[in-house]
Formats: structure tokens, C-alpha cells, sequence
């Protein structure tokens, strides 16, 4: 027969299960922040790829001048010059390469500027209200992608994001804060709480 202090004892441990398992239990790779730097977020020059816009101006020719998007092959079609490849490059690259090849019997002393106008898509799925693709903005944050994607559902874990960067293999557990950075061309998925 059950003692009153017996019940207790196993209503207290039972609720102290509960609580634990509202915690992660997800070993993560600690903050994601625009400041950290360690060795696999050190910030780096940003590398033009596949759905980049951009804008890309040939100084005193017009007709040579206009926006161009980075296409599935990796590369900007121009006139005169064609395809230049552009995947991978710093838009200082680009413009370089687009100045050299200007340069072989096209234009006389070719002076480029390449901006980006539009960064690829971040794409967020999971525990969200409207899970899809959304266009980049610059110092975008998870608890903003979140919102422009409906916000959390209720189930969701609100202390882990998974991210997956563009050029990684695998997605990654950071943990969520308000200043956990989303990169262009991210895949952010925002799991299921345990309880």
C-alpha cells in the first residue's frame, strides 16, 4: 500500500524527470555569434555562389554595364567577354578577372566594380511556422529568420539551432541566441523539444 510520503517522493522525482528532459540534451558547438573566432568561424571574405546577385559596372561603358546572376554553373554571362566564372571569388576577384579579360582586346585600361545586390536564399525548416526559402539580409540573425518564417511552433526547442552551411557536409548544433548568426545559403532547421 501507498504512503502518502511514498507518493510524494515519486511525484517529486517524476516532475524532476519532466524538467530535465525540457532541457537539451543535444552536445552543441557552442555560439554561432558574429564575434566568435574559432577555428572554423573565423570570418572570411564573402565567396560569391550560385543565385548571388549582383551588379556589376564597367566604368564609362554602359552597354557593358548592368546585374547579373551568379547561375547554377557558377558563373556570370557578359557581354563581349561571355562566361566568367565566378563561383568561389571575392567580388575583388571578380572584378579583377572580368578586367583581364576586358583587357584582351575589348577595352583600353578597363576599371570594374562588382557589388552584390541580392545574396543567395538562407533556407529554414522544422519547428516553424512557415518552413521555406528566404531571402538573405546582411547581419540576419536565427530568432529573425525564425520570425519571418511564422515564428516557433509550440513543440519547438528554443536553445539548439541545427545549421548546416552551404559548403558543409553535415548540419551543426549551436546553441540559440539572440545573436546566433545565419549565413547566405544556410539550411536552419529548428528542432523538436524533448518534452
Amino acid at each position: 500500500m501507498l504512503t502518502l510520503r511514498s507518493f510524494l517522493a515519486m511525484t517529486a522525482l517524476a516532475f524532476g524527470l519532466m524538467v530535465a528532459a525540457c532541457g537539451t540534451t543535444t552536445p552543441t558547438a557552442g555560439a554561432r555569434d558574429a564575434g566568435i573566432t574559432t577555428q572554423s568561424q573565423i570570418a572570411t571574405v564573402y565567396a560569391l555562389g550560385s543565385s548571388d546577385q549582383l551588379r556589376v559596372t564597367v566604368f564609362g561603358h554602359p552597354t557593358l554595364s548592368g546585374e547579373f546572376e551568379v547561375d547554377g554553373t557558377g558563373a556570370i554571362s557578359m557581354p563581349l567577354i561571355g562566361q566568367v566564372a565566378a563561383l568561389g571569388l571575392s567580388t575583388v576577384d571578380l572584378e579583377n578577372s572580368i578586367a583581364t579579360k576586358l583587357a584582351d582586346g575589348y577595352v583600353l585600361d578597363p576599371r570594374v566594380s562588382v557589388e552584390v545586390i541580392n545574396y543567395r536564399p538562407y533556407y529554414i525548416l522544422g519547428e516553424v511556422g512557415r518552413p521555406g526559402e528566404y531571402p538573405y539580409t546582411s547581419g540576419l540573425t536565427v530568432q529573425n529568420a525564425v520570425a519571418a518564417a511564422g515564428g516557433f511552433s509550440y513543440r519547438a526547442n528554443k536553445r539548439v539551432v541545427f545549421i548546416k552551411g552551404k559548403d558543409d557536409s553535415e548540419e551543426v548544433p549551436y546553441d540559440l541566441t539572440a545573436s546566433t548568426v545565419v549565413k547566405p545559403g544556410d539550411t536552419i532547421r529548428i528542432g523538436e523539444r524533448i518534452f
